[in-house]
């Protein structure tokens, strides 16, 4: 897996961002011609699924909850899912195969310049037209363009959405709620035309961990439901169908004891005109001329901690890829990335919810940036 630690991120590797290019070019499709970069089986039709929260070392650590899954680890990929590893800049990075640098989607919760005003790119509550934030083409309307019939199927919530709408726009919507029941859906759709692509979302790993930690027994018996789902798809899919399954990022659990609030620290919040990101990845917009100021408080305050970085420096390091003009002003005048077992929050900004979550991601740590690339070939059957 690229990584980070040596201060950049290879983005010409295999990435979050190779994963549907991938698919699409065992798939036939034209634009992504000689992209597969896993040695994908061929296939006429394939399935993804994407397991929010299941990170690969998570999924290793914590395979005996997991038995269909642990006997293809071996053949596994772990790839980085990119930076912030967060969700909405994780499911952009998916949908469109691009870094967050080109696709634009760069943290949880981020500045849009014309309006000076904080956009969380999950709920997309009063935000843009998601067309302008994110104008490149998806690889879904790609393949639907090529003649491959796309279906996504999950919460009914996500049709029309503006994350969806940003990054995942092409195809038809099938709205299902039970992991069963998108089970069902996805070979439904699968079985209904001789060239698909199916893509199949499931939350709850995430949700379980964030909440009770993704060290408890609840997390582990959420895996072990997505398993026994997953096992019944590869079961029951048709003959020439591939499943692939891959995740967003992973996760840690981050004592409250190790946080600090920043509702109570005035002198880091000093020169601070709007607090972006989230616990584990903050993104600091500064008021005038005050950029220089905030870095050195953060950084003495913090010291190894954190990584606490400008724009012009955290663009430097690569973890973005290149950065288009559109999406530069989106970062953080300052980014602060979270090292080691350490969150910050604030109590007076960010919502109770948010500021109660046991389970976090959003930095560079291995357990929240590795993802898997699990490949079930066409004809397994468990």
């Amino acid at each position: 897996m690229s990584s980070p630690a040596s201060g950049r991120l290879d983005w010409s590797a295999g990435t979050l961002a190779s994963v549907l290019p991938s698919v699409s070019d065992r798939l036939g499709v034209p634009r992504f011609d000689g992209h597969d970069i896993f040695d994908l089986p061929p296939a006429r039709r394939t399935v993804v699924v994407l397991v929010d929260g299941l990170g690969y070392d998570l999924l290793r650590q914590r395979s005996g909850h997991a038995p269909f899954l642990r006997q293809r680890l071996a053949s596994a990929s772990r790839v980085p899912c990119g930076f912030p590893t967060t969700t909405a800049t994780s499911m952009a990075t998916f949908g469109t195969g691009l870094p967050p640098g080109s696709h634009g989607l760069v943290g949880m919760q981020v500045l849009d310049p014309d309006t000076d005003r904080l956009l969380n790119e999950l709920s997309w509550e009063q935000g843009p037209d998601p067309l302008q934030w994110q104008p490149n083409e998806t690889v879904f309307e790609a393949a639907e363009s090529a003649g491959v019939s796309v279906t996504m199927i999950g919460p009914h919530y996500f049709e029309g959405s503006g994350l969806t709408s940003a990054a995942l726009r092409g195809g038809r919507f099938r709205a299902a709620a039970a992991l069963d029941d998108r089970v069902d859906a996805a070979l439904a759709a699968v079985r209904a035309t001789p060239r698909a692509l199916v893509y199949l979302y499931w939350g709850e790993v995430d949700k379980v961990g964030h909440v009770h930690g993704c060290q408890s027994w609840q997390w582990g018996d959420e895996v072990e439901s997505v398993d026994r789902a997953l096992a019944r798809l590869a079961d029951r899919v048709p003959g020439d169908t591939s499943i692939v399954i891959t995740a967003d990022h992973g996760m840690v659990d981050i004592p409250f004891r190790n946080r600090i609030d920043l509702a109570h620290e005035p002198a880091l919040m000093s020169g601070i005109r709007h607090l972006g990101g989230e616990p584990r990845c903050l993104q600091l917009y500064t008021e005038n001329g005050s950029t220089a100021d905030v870095a050195s408080t953060w950084r003495a305050a913090l010291g190894d901690r954190a990584r606490v970085l400008t724009r012009e420096e955290i663009i430097d390091t690569g973890w973005f890829g290149p950065v288009d003009a559109r999406v530069a002003p989106r970062i953080g005048d300052v980014v602060a990335v979270m090292r080691g077992s350490f969150a910050m929050v604030h109590s007076g900004r960010m919502r109770p919810q948010l500021v109660a979550l046991f389970g976090l991601h959003g930095a560079l740590s291995d357990a929240e940036l590795a993802v898997p690339v699990i490949v079930v070939p066409p004809g397994t059957r468990t």
